[in-house]
């Protein structure tokens, strides 16, 4: 006779293979019978996200009505590690996903090797970082970090002939199913550039900063949960990009390399001069 738990159990890990082969399906594109690796890895990854979001939307909620006081967390680097491996354990659920993938003919340890882990720190910063907005989701306590989304991450080490060789840190290439883009929110940076002063009507000295670029910075949301109480965080990285990708002014009259000279040179542009007062 099979006990009530053991019904339960089995419910979630059918629940559990049967949303991974639709995430398989309608997120990769693929069958089973022609999924790589990598597919069953976004595909296990979206399910497991998927579990996420009821508890994110109503944690973004609270963030919204500002019922509690809300800690926000800056630092240059966050060294999260690899999300699957914690979102299974924290969500209470690694039991029932390894069943859910034994009945696939998979190896939920290998679909969790195969993730990248993202190349945001470096070391202690990161790391410490990474921890402190953990420990905040598990207490209960709204957070959201704030951090640059690096798209080569540090580097990765490789050793040829004896000698350490470092080469780009490409994380993301495979995707990252774990974020969620939100070019909705997005805000240009300016930099550089140089000072010009001048005296008012009131014979004041002022001065005027004319920046000599600019960036755009775009969000991106990747949620942090907590250990089995149902609370989720926010972590907020940002990318930089070019505020215009291309100039049709430029390649109209065949200068193809100046068309995406902005883009190339992260937002370049002319300097106005100091406007006639």
């Amino acid at each position: 006779m099979v006990s009530v738990a053991n019904r339960s159990n089995e419910n979630q890990s059918s629940l559990l293979e049967k949303d991974i082969v639709d995430n398989l399906y309608f997120m990769q594109g693929k069958s089973t019978n022609m999924a790589t690796t990598n597919d069953w890895y976004i595909a296990v990854a979206y399910t497991v996200r998927d579990r996420m979001m009821e508890n994110w939307i109503e944690t973004l909620h609270g963030f919204r009505t500002k019922q509690d006081k809300l800690v926000g967390y800056l630092s240059a680097e966050f060294l999260v590690g690899p999300h699957l491996g914690n979102a299974l354990i924290n969500l209470g659920i690694l039991d029932d996903v390894k069943e859910a993938t034994q009945k696939l003919g998979l190896d939920l340890r290998q679909i969790m090797d195969i993730e990248e882990e993202p190349g945001l720190g470096n070391g202690g910063l990161g790391r410490l970082a990474a921890c402190f907005l953990d420990s905040m989701t598990s207490m209960s306590v709204p957070a959201i970090g704030y951090g640059i989304r690096y798209e080569f991450g540090i580097f990765d080490q490789r050793i040829q002939d004896g000698w350490q060789s470092e080469v780009a840190d490409k994380w993301l290439k495979m995707g990252n199913p774990w974020e969620i883009a939100r070019p909705e929110l997005s805000y240009v940076v300016q930099t550089g550039g140089h000072t010009n002063g001048y005296f008012n009507e009131s014979g004041k000295y002022c001065v005027q900063w004319i920046p000599g670029s600019r960036i755009k910075g775009v969000a991106y949301d990747t949620p942090v949960p907590g250990f089995k109480n149902e609370k989720i965080n926010l972590l907020r990285l940002w990318k930089s990009e070019a505020v215009e990708s291309f100039d049709f002014g430029a390649f109209n009259r065949g200068d193809y390399m100046k068309a995406v000279d902005e883009k190339n040179a992260f937002g370049k542009y002319r300097e106005d001069p100091l406007p006639e007062r």
